[in-house]
């Protein structure tokens, strides 16, 4: 693990990855990741974001994931919002980051709303595939995942980016998969989230629809721009990488950041 460095939140370890602001007075972009994701799976979309903007960017890995210490078991159906509510805010306070604009994707996204909704200060936040309710084509996914997984190029990926890549997604399809998830919903919280919004989805995403961004423009109290990708999947910073960066660069000087 030599060259990583980790911060304690509430007596565990988590990775994480800091590039530093070029823009004296420009916020932290905190990236939050997929369901599956961790620093490394960010690609060089955090360092793109941060040159383009001068701001400066803290990637993490959740528990569980990456080289983060082990997350405890089973994971409780409401993880993404204790996420939100309690570790996030603690690890801001750790490394003394109070100006951000967190940019979530996927359970990174819904993450990030329900830190949002519980009062969390933020400029404004950047959503990619985001979740907002449990809908039948995000079942379907994991489902056809988790059958595949053992022999899977999924998971020859991801075990180059994960301390045990079968615990990781065990824990996280498992809860998504279980009875207990069946009519998930933070559409409630929405109403408490006040800040500008930029939320992205793909037209191919095959594990959401655009009911999502839509539910979010709907009923979320700030301002929601919304960015519908045409041939774009579930992460669109990889399969539209250019538009995205563009929008997030468009979106981000609304809220005061001057592009580099």
């Amino acid at each position: 693990m030599e060259g990583r460095r980790f911060v304690a939140v509430g007596g565990h370890r988590l990775e994480y990855e800091i590039i530093p602001a070029r823009h004296a007075v420009a916020p932290t972009l905190v990236f939050v990741h997929q369901g599956l994701g961790s620093v490394s799976m960010w690609r060089d979309a955090p360092r793109r974001l941060a040159a383009r903007t001068g701001c400066a960017a803290l990637v993490y890995s959740r528990l569980g994931y990456g080289w983060s210490d082990p997350a405890p078991e089973p994971r409780p159906p409401d993880f993404m919002l204790q996420e939100g509510r309690v570790v996030l805010p603690a690890l801001l306070a750790a490394l003394g980051r109070d100006d951000i604009v967190p940019v979530g994707h996927s359970d990174g996204g819904t993450i990030a709303l329900a830190y949002l909704a519980a009062g969390h200060p933020a400029r404004g936040a950047i959503l990619a595939a985001p979740h907002v309710m449990d809908e039948a084509i995000t079942h379907r996914a994991i489902a056809r995942q988790s059958a595949e997984w053992p022999e899977s190029a999924l998971r020859r990926r991801l075990v180059r980016h994960h301390r045990d890549a079968d615990a990781m997604f065990r824990s996280w399809a498992d809860v998504w998969l279980s009875p207990a998830f069946r009519g998930w919903t933070i559409a409630p919280l929405l109403p408490q989230v006040t800040v500008p919004l930029l939320a992205i989805q793909g037209d191919a995403d095959t594990h959401g629809t655009m009911r999502q961004v839509d539910t979010i423009a709907e009923r979320a109290a700030g301002p929601v721009e919304l960015a519908k990708l045409e041939r774009c999947g579930h992460d669109p910073f990889r399969d539209r990488p250019d538009e995205v960066m563009d929008r997030c660069v468009r979106f981000l000087a609304r809220l005061g950041v001057t592009p580099m």
